[in-house]
């Protein structure tokens, strides 16, 4: 049998791939060191150009030296690169840890310890690595006690360079953010065992020391580089994190989350460490040392000492440095309030001592964006007059502006209402930036200058519903609500009726947009509003719904007018309104939650809706509607009749095939037990009418004339107990040999 032999064209062919394929590796390899350099290059040069004028280069003669930035004193170090060995293995591990494809959570724990082992004395390779870094969040997430603290002791004394690195930098702020919870556990005595005695002693001494101190030593670092980290690009994040922690703050709410981040970040998780991300003292105010809050007061210092109005004016407008100048201005204002003056002496008194001040004789960050204030409000050409009526239409400084308002001491507020807000406030809530600082005044105005605010406000409301200041009528509405000031809660309403079209049917479609049918399809897009400006229409719908909300839950003449515009909505808008967003599927959800005037509101809702039952079970947001209708009570001010749960169910049953093939259908079967109305119809009945099958047996159980405790024996040996598992499914326990018969009867 001859040879299988290759022609010598196929060997040709062969030898041109092999080259091809050697040429990539290289190519793929020369690339990744070009985007090593033109990433440093570029963070460089954006650091040179943002020093501007004051930049000083270096020496030209010397080209082996390394390359500094005089202004913030600092070597931007290099790390070095992971050898292509390790690149695939942490690659490798980081597609396992983020599949979670394990046998047991013991194999698992025996990997990560691997992991950890194979990366000890590279985390800052790994933390630098575009490709490997978030396989250090990763790690963080899964660490103990001592792994942070050892990963803390690798990190430390290069912090700076490593905060202000494009991909170390998320790095440092998941361990900052992770670690915060471990300050207020040993701070209350709740620390880990000593470390094992296998460890070297440098890593002993890592573990013993605290977390406190750990955090003192970071801040120590990047001490005299904090007003460069005040407008970095990647190192204000990590500042800010700082920032929330040293102040005890919540650390999973969704303001808070909003200054660490911004919207573009990805959100690199694991399976197995959400119970530490949503760790208690994650969700609420930490306990921490007072170490921590001299820290907040120092860092505000420093970080604006050199600083003057003009230079904190040019930083309220930069995209990156407005976000931790707000969170600077929120901490000082909340955290060290000025010093309240004695109480006034009465007639022949000697006058009080006023109160010493507990914050040390310096120029504070309120006092540098608006010196003299509020006497020098008055003054047109002040710095203070300057700084506010520069920021009132900034888009990026009215953010400050609003922090400003939201959190000064009650003399400043005043002055702002009395000079710059008050006598404009109708043209300032006209206004797309300046409407969201004057907002914020309308949730701190008494009532007698709220009503006036609104009477100015009124003749506005046609300007407000066409540009779509939903925002701004929902403020209106709520605080009046909040104040108590019914007297103009009317015109107010009268005036957004007939700014849609004069009638309650009309303030729903209009407001939701539910009669744009091109915008329905297509949400996202963005159109044209009257005025030339190209707005989102998925936002606009978004307030509008809030604004829907809002009026549903405020009692009287609001909720009636918004019940009678839902019940007028024709077959098509009322789909459209269940399935458009969350925001529009939300009217629905609060409407089967409020009570109503008119006692057949939530009755004639749930017929309208019925024909749209098969639609809704398969829409993202028109699910939840439905689910309101069974968790609403069927008694009453609130009230859904049993007969239209019935109805539905009965239709929901003829489509179990089909909603068993989605999570969305198998969520509506879940929450209307659709298991327990195919197996137990009786127990489905008695759990939808929402009475109490116990107490109902109870209380139809016959006296006993022998006295209570035969009673007791014999409602006892009569009872069923008929429990619900997460399934739908009830489990019957018979107590007694006429417990069949007593069910049959409450049933029947």
């Amino acid at each position: 049998m001859g040879k299988n032999r290759k022609s010598k064209r196929q060997l040709v062919r062969d030898e041109k791939r092999a080259k091809k394929r050697g040429n990539d590796v290289e190519e793929e390899e020369e690339r990744d060191a070009k985007r090593q350099r033109r990433n440093d290059d570029a963070a460089a040069d954006m650091d040179a150009s943002a020093i501007g004028n004051e930049y000083i280069p270096l020496d030209d003669d010397d080209e082996d030296a390394p390359r500094k930035l005089p202004r913030h004193g600092f070597e931007r170090e290099f790390f070095g690169m992971l050898a292509d060995e390790e690149q695939e293995y942490f690659r490798r591990a980081d597609e396992l840890l983020e599949l979670n494809d394990f046998p047991t959570p013991e194999e698992r724990d025996i990997f990560l310890q691997n992991v950890y082992t194979e990366a000890k004395g590279k985390e800052m390779k790994l933390a630098s690595s575009q490709s490997c870094s978030r396989l250090m969040e990763r790690l963080i997430l899964l660490s103990n006690t001592r792994q942070k603290k050892q990963i803390f002791g690798a990190f430390a004394t290069h912090f700076i360079s490593l905060v202000t690195h494009r991909f170390a930098s998320h790095c440092c702020e998941k361990l900052f953010l992770q670690s915060a919870a471990v300050v207020t556990q040993e701070l209350g005595g709740l620390v880990e065992p000593a470390p094992e005695p296998e460890v070297d002693e440098e890593t002993a001494a890592i573990q013993r020391t605290s977390m406190e101190d750990m955090f003192l030593g970071t801040l120590d670092e990047l001490e005299g580089h904090l007003t460069h980290l005040l407008s970095d690009r990647y190192g204000s994040h990590a500042l800010r994190a700082l920032l929330f922690i040293l102040a005890g703050r919540p650390l999973n709410q969704i303001s808070t989350k909003s200054l660490l981040q911004g919207k573009g970040k990805e959100y690199v998780t694991v399976e197995g460490a959400s119970a530490i991300a949503n760790h208690e003292l994650n969700t609420q105010l930490r306990a921490v040392p007072s170490s921590f809050t001299e820290a907040v007061r120092k860092i505000i210092t420093d970080s604006t000492a050199n600083m003057d109005a003009t230079a904190l004016r040019v930083l309220a407008a930069h995209p990156t440095g407005n976000p931790t100048l707000q969170l600077l201005l929120e901490l000082e204002l909340s955290l060290f309030p000025k010093a309240k003056k004695g109480p006034k002496a009465k007639k022949g008194e000697e006058p009080v001592a006023p109160v010493e001040p507990e914050i040390p004789e310096v120029t504070t960050l309120l006092e540098k964006l608006v010196p003299g204030a509020p006497a020098t409000f008055s003054d047109e050409t002040s710095e203070a007059t300057g700084f506010v009526n520069s920021m009132l239409y900034d888009p990026i400084g009215s953010r400050l502006l609003e922090t400003l308002v939201k959190h000064c001491p009650g003399k400043i507020f005043k002055g702002l209402q009395a000079v710059f807000f008050g006598p404009r406030i109708a043209t300032l809530l006209r206004n797309d930036i300046a409407s969201y600082p004057a907002i914020q005044v309308l949730n701190r105005l008494s009532k007698e200058d709220l009503a006036d605010a609104v009477e100015k406000a009124l003749p506005a409301m046609p300007v407000f519903v066409e540009k779509g200041r939903f925002n701004v009528i929902k403020t209106l509405f709520e605080r009046c609500h909040v104040r108590g000031a019914t007297d103009q809660m009317k015109p107010l309403l009268n005036a957004l009726v007939a700014a849609n079209g004069g009638d309650w049917k009309f303030l729903v479609p209009k407001i939701c947009f539910l009669d744009d049918e091109a915008d329905a399809k297509a949400p996202k897009e963005k159109f044209t509003q009257p005025d030339g400006k190209n707005t989102n229409k998925s936002a606009l719908i978004s307030h509008g719904s809030q604004l829907i909300s809002a009026l549903l839950g405020i009692p009287g003449v609001p909720a009636k007018a918004i019940q009678a515009s839902l019940l007028a909505l024709n077959r098509a808008q009322l789909l459209r309104l269940a399935t458009h967003s969350a925001a529009t599927a939300g009217i629905l959800v609060k409407a089967f939650s409020t009570p109503s005037q008119n006692l057949n509101f939530h009755k004639m809702l749930v017929a309208a809706l019925q024909q749209h039952v098969v639609a809704l079970t398969s829409s993202q947001y028109g699910h939840v509607v439905l689910n309101a209708i069974i968790n609403a009570p069927s008694k009453g001010d609130v009230a859904v009749p049993f007969h239209l749960k019935e109805n539905i169910m009965g239709q929901l049953e003829t489509q179990e095939a089909v909603l068993r093939e989605s999570w969305i259908g198998r969520n509506v079967w879940r929450t209307w037990k659709g298991d327990l109305w195919s197996h137990k119809r009786h127990a489905w009945v008695r759990w939808a009418k929402d009475v109490n099958p116990e107490e109902s047996r109870m209380s139809a159980a016959p006296k006993s004339r022998k006295g209570p405790a035969v009673a007791e024996k014999k409602a006892a040996a009569a009872a069923v107990a008929v429990e619900g598992d997460g399934d739908g499914d009830v489990d019957v326990e018979m107590a007694g040999a006429g417990s069949v018969a007593a069910a049959a009867d409450v049933a029947a």
